[in-house]
């Protein structure tokens, strides 16, 4: 290693074009980090001290039942049936909240065209309820603003503009959190790190209100991303109502991984896929206990979504369909195709709107109102032309997704005549639709990308399926068609379009077993689970070539939101090199409570190590600030504890044997209720010495300065501690949290994965490109030109 690899991190000094990232970095110091550590020792003290209290003898001197047992017996019931009655809730109300949103967004996104005679408040499709097809002549009741084509669109825009301005003006002045897609951040909230206002009830009440009307104004950005985040919110706001779940920080964080996984089976409706969701996106650490959790919410809040039958159709999503049909298996090679596609969508796609953001946050920052009417109004002026952008991205996956079996045309879709201006209309719809999908996911309105994905996707593999079709009809008994039968289709296009919406959604969040599930869940064709399988193992293998990171992780880094990735780097580094070593620590005796006041008053950190009261610095344990402020206010104000009375972190033998909560924990009074904590404190503070050990985690986590520093990092993902104390032959010598880690990781990250669509090598790429199609292009033009002059 060189001498400046040997130097410590904290003296790096990073050149000119990395102060960007570190003032990125510096956001790390906004957000709260979670101990799991001290919160499941507290959750163990609450169970140890619920389990004494059942065990308390309640009957009679000769073993009658006396009202005090049955009390406590269904203190006991309760107890265990909590957990499962506020996961029903939470899974009910995502439920309802849910059918609402879908059935505002229908209504906004058909008023736009027109409106219904019979009842203002319907949309189309209830309005021509008994009338088949979407021709809007054939409906009477069903009438379009204008007769004149340019003042329809004139209105399509104007409403789209207004929607987009309610929905961004709302955000801006109400919850500002309730802005993007929210799944970057929940992932954050879920590994531990606390973001105060994110899941309040002002954020879940904007963004439902504001989501149908983003959608509505045909911004290319969908509403199944954050309905996760409005999912979430409903899980914190009712979990919240309850106080198991309002102090313990675990039993919080099940209920929000449940109600992620509660919010992709009512976007999708997939219970199944929901619940793996949460386990391969969202939560680094999933417990079988949460798993049946998730499946539970995730379970009721699709049975309520289907028992409100928004669509009045029994189905849980608008594009859900049934294939009775086959595949062959010459069609694997346009499977591959459909594959290549979706990696390459997903690296374009994360390259380039990660450089829209830089610009956005650079320059349009103030401006987000703005930003968010023009990016509606362009979308609005330039889709209304093509058939398959004008209407709502939901509703345009399912009529591609349909078989042509006669009734279910589509303007023309399945028809032979039109066959090729359909194939350029959706060429057409899809790069025009994946260059707003750049520029939008991100702007200042909730914004998902999952269904402009999958409807780029869809409308890309429905092309692909038309022109492949073509071929079948023009040649039906050469090459790899003589295998198909003569009197039965042998190309279902619409199963295309669902296997790009799977490629194109594959790519852009880099799942897997997450989307094989859904789109079963969605067709229930088991028949296509292998096609499916295909898809998306080409497109993860070009994603991993491309070395392409999911949109959500990218966001993380993008906007310096404390998290470790799953992934495990090889640093080679020990500890000693992230590390802090200038530290705030408190010796274990000689101090004053005026001492403690004045090092509280001058510092801002959240805990403090106790030393040894010589200079050998021995390790002692660890005291978390807000538990020292609480106990000198406490005893100032109760044991009459003067500023001058020394305090002693470290327990005698007589301590130690008359303590109540002896053995209990590490710190014997963490988790203790008040009054409990007070009787505690008549015992340990005195105006002769102000005994603080009880509240001192005498076995903090420590480790080596030669640990490696990944060891370090399984240690913060797997097990949670907020901080890990670096000990050297039991003298502490440093300190290193996630923050530190993450500020390490940023600085090599350049160096940890090498991705050819990266940086120079994909710039390089580029214009190599771009000087070949000119080069070939003169060769035609010289070509044509000589033709031309021997004529």
């Amino acid at each position: 290693m060189s001498r400046e690899r040997r130097a410590s991190f904290h003296d790096i000094r990073p050149p000119h074009h990395e102060i960007e990232e570190l003032e990125q970095v510096q956001r790390y110091e906004d957000f709260t980090t979670i101990d799991w550590i001290q919160d499941s020792i507290i959750e163990r003290n609450r169970r140890l001290r619920a389990a004494r209290s059942r065990n308390t003898p309640y009957r009679g001197p000769r073993g009658e039942v006396s009202l005090a047992w049955i009390w406590s017996q269904l203190q006991t019931l309760a107890h265990a049936g909590q957990s499962w009655f506020v996961v029903s809730l939470v899974g009910i109300a995502i439920g309802v909240n849910a059918a609402v949103i879908s059935i505002a967004t229908e209504w906004l996104s058909d008023i736009k065209m027109g409106y219904c005679s019979d009842g203002w408040w319907l949309n189309q499709q209830f309005c021509c309820w008994e009338i088949e097809g979407t021709d809007e002549d054939t409906c009477e009741a069903w009438h379009q603003w204008s007769e004149v084509m340019p003042a329809r669109w004139a209105i399509y825009v104007l409403f789209a503009a207004a929607f987009s301005f309610i929905a961004a003006h709302l955000v801006k002045s109400l919850a500002k959190y309730a802005a993007g897609s929210g799944i970057s951040e929940i992932k954050c909230i879920i590994a531990g790190f606390v973001m105060k206002g994110f899941l309040g009830f002002w954020t879940f009440f904007i963004k439902s209100i504001t989501l149908p009307l983003v959608i509505a104004s045909g911004l290319s950005v969908g509403k199944e991303g954050p309905s996760v985040h409005v999912a979430c919110c409903v899980g914190n706001i009712i979990a919240s109502m309850f106080k198991d779940f309002s102090r313990s920080q675990v039993k919080m964080r099940e209920i929000l991984t449940a109600s992620s996984a509660a919010g992709v089976a009512v976007a999708f409706g997939s219970p199944i896929g929901g619940v793996l969701f949460s386990i391969e996106e969202m939560s680094s650490v999933f417990s079988i206990k949460t798993m049946w959790r998730s499946f539970f919410c995730a379970l009721v809040a699709t049975v309520t979504l289907s028992a409100m039958n928004p669509y009045r159709s029994g189905k849980l999503v608008l594009f859900q369909v049934t294939y009775d049909r086959d595949w062959h298996f010459f069609e694997i090679m346009f499977f591959i195709i459909l594959g290549i596609f979706g990696g390459l969508y997903g690296a374009f796609i994360v390259k380039f709107n990660l450089q829209v953001a830089a610009l956005r946050k650079r320059y349009l920052k103030n401006h987000a109102i703005a930003e968010a009417v023009a990016l509606a109004t362009i979308t609005a002026m330039i889709g209304w032309f093509n058939h398959f952008m004008r209407i709502d991205m939901t509703e345009s996956m399912a009529i591609l997704f349909r078989e042509c079996d006669g009734a279910s045309d589509y303007d023309h879709l399945c028809q032979t005549a039109y066959q090729w201006q359909m194939a350029n209309s959706l060429f057409l719809a899809t790069v025009v639709r994946l260059g707003l999908v750049v520029i939008s996911y991100g702007c200042k309105v909730p914004a998902g990308i999952f269904v402009p994905s999958m409807a780029i996707g869809a409308t890309f593999g429905r092309m692909v399926g038309i022109m492949v079709k073509a071929v079948n009809r023009a040649y039906p008994n050469s090459g790899i068609f003589a295998v198909c039968q003569p009197d039965v289709p042998c190309i279902t296009p619409g199963t295309y379009a669902l296997l790009g919406a799977a490629a194109a959604l594959s790519g852009v969040m880099r799942l897997t077993v997450t989307v094989v599930v859904i789109m079963f869940e969605l067709t229930g064709a088991l028949t296509y689970i292998l096609p499916t399988m295909i898809v998306l193992l080409v497109t993860k293998a070009v994603g991993d070539f491309l070395g392409t990171t999911g949109i959500a992780d990218e966001m993380i880094r993008f906007n310096g939101y404390p998290f470790l990735e799953k992934d495990d780097h090889a640093y080679n580094v020990p500890v000693s090199r992230v590390m802090r070593r200038d530290l705030k620590t408190l010796p274990v005796s000689g101090l004053t409570c005026k001492d403690l006041e004045e090092v509280l008053s001058r510092t801002n950190v959240k805990g403090f190590p106790i030393v040894s009261a010589d200079s050998k610095n021995i390790l002692m344990g660890f005291i978390d600030r807000t538990q020292l402020r609480y106990i000198l206010e406490k005893a100032q104000n109760l044991q009459d504890v003067r500023p001058d009375t020394p305090v002693s972190f470290a327990p005698n033998a007589e301590d130690l044997e008359e303590a109540e909560f002896a053995g209990v924990a590490a710190a014997p009074a963490v988790g203790l209720d008040e009054e409990t904590s007070l009787g505690l404190m008549e015992s340990t503070a005195t105006q002769d010495v102000l005994k603080l050990w009880p509240w001192v985690n005498q076995t903090p986590l420590t480790v080596s300065p030669q640990l490696p520093l990944e060891i370090a990092m399984q240690l913060f993902k797997r097990m949670g501690p907020r901080i890990i104390l670096v000990e050297g032959q039991g003298a502490l010598v440093g300190l290193l949290t996630v923050k530190d880690v993450l500020r390490f990781t940023m600085l090599e990250q350049h160096q940890v994965q090498y991705s050819p669509w990266s940086g120079e090598d994909f710039d390089g790429l580029v214009d190599e490109a771009r000087t070949l199609t000119s080069n070939f292009a003169d060769d035609v033009l010289s070509w044509g030109r000589r033709i031309f002059r021997r004529r």
